[in-house]
């Protein structure tokens, strides 16, 4: 296994690699949106002209000094070291809308992927909890920019108890410049097995698993749920927390939105409004996936995220459409 100073080395020869590009000739204009290496830490900040929109937290993130003393003692072994999420994200005030390192779930981080139940060899792990199966960074890393998006897409590895490869993990992160609408976030996670006999469950088969955000505080939090009956042709669906973050002023919109493509599109939505946490799960309940050997699951997801007042049925479903007509 490569030591993490080879793979910082290797994630800032990839990143200067990149900028190499932004400046040869034909690159005058500096792109307003950016991603950058913090090389202190390994992790990488989307930038909207200078202004933070999220950071991608790849190499390993250690508990804060002296959080652990904080923890109840029953509680501390899920203050893991972890790697692979979203974490601070930020509003369009500056607020940040994500917690890491909460006191009441020490696992939880940010926006993360996980599952708490995957099976290998007649055994159980829990990549949601951080115990004995983890995603960790290979050092690929590519940044690419468009007119109007920064993108990187971040290769990981599973490792069953942290040691045996399982899934090959190609995590893409698209942020939008903001406009109007909001900002757009385009989330795609590609997991292809190593090995055969990998599968995916949500806690129990039937409670959490998939897509988890862990919000920081909100007054007046409103969480929602929304999906059109089955049957429905062109079935709709979406999840929201909307409220005032800390630091913001005025109310703040979290939605989230699906591919309809995804296997067993609409999720099942699962809440916790006391941490606040919800999510859109994946698999469907009661139900265990199973990932073939070289064959890959795809999950695509939009975040979107805007000040102002609550949006209506009307522009949660206009935004939905648009999310499905985007390659």
């Amino acid at each position: 296994m490569k030591t993490i100073k080879q793979l910082e080395t290797r994630l800032t020869l990839v990143v200067g690699l990149t900028l190499l590009v932004a400046s040869l000739p034909g690159c005058t204009t500096k792109p307003l949106m950016q991603v950058q290496l913090d090389a202190a830490t390994g992790q990488y900040r989307f930038l909207d002209a200078g202004q933070p929109v999220l950071q991608y937290n790849y190499a390993t993130v250690n508990p804060p000094t002296g959080y652990l003393e904080k923890v109840h003692p029953n509680n501390r072994k899920y203050a893991a070291p972890r790697s692979n999420y979203i974490h601070p994200l930020f509003g369009p005030q500056g607020e940040q809308l994500t917690l890491d390192f909460s006191l009441d779930h020490p696992h939880h981080r940010g926006i993360y992927w996980a599952w708490p139940e995957v099976q290998f060899q007649g055994k159980t792990a829990d990549l949601h909890a951080l115990q004995n199966v983890f995603a960790r960074p290979t050092g690929k890393i590519k940044i690419r920019y468009g007119n109007n998006f920064a993108e990187i897409q971040a290769e990981n590895r599973w490792l069953w108890e942290d040691k045996t490869p399982i899934v090959h993990e190609i995590t893409n992160i698209r942020a939008y410049q903001a406009n109007d609408n909001g900002r757009y976030i385009d989330l795609t996670f590609t997991f292809t097995p190593l090995v055969d006999g990998v599968t995916l469950a949500r806690r129990g088969t039937n409670h959490y698993g998939g897509l988890n955000i862990r919000l920081s505080p909100i007054k007046q939090m409103k969480l929602n749920h929304y999906a059109d009956p089955a049957g429905t042709p062109y079935r709709a669906a979406w999840q929201s927390a909307t409220g005032t973050w800390t630091g913001a002023t005025k109310p703040t919109v979290l939605a989230v939105f699906e591919k309809a493509d995804n296997p067993d599109y609409p999720s099942d939505y699962i809440q916790y409004p006391d941490l606040p946490w919800f999510q859109p799960t994946f698999p469907r309940a009661d139900t265990r996936y199973e990932l073939k050997k070289n064959q890959p699951l795809v999950l695509r997801y939009r975040l979107w995220i805007r000040s102002g007042p609550p949006p209506t049925a009307a522009q949660y479903r206009q935004q939905w459409n648009l999310f499905q007509n985007t390659k």
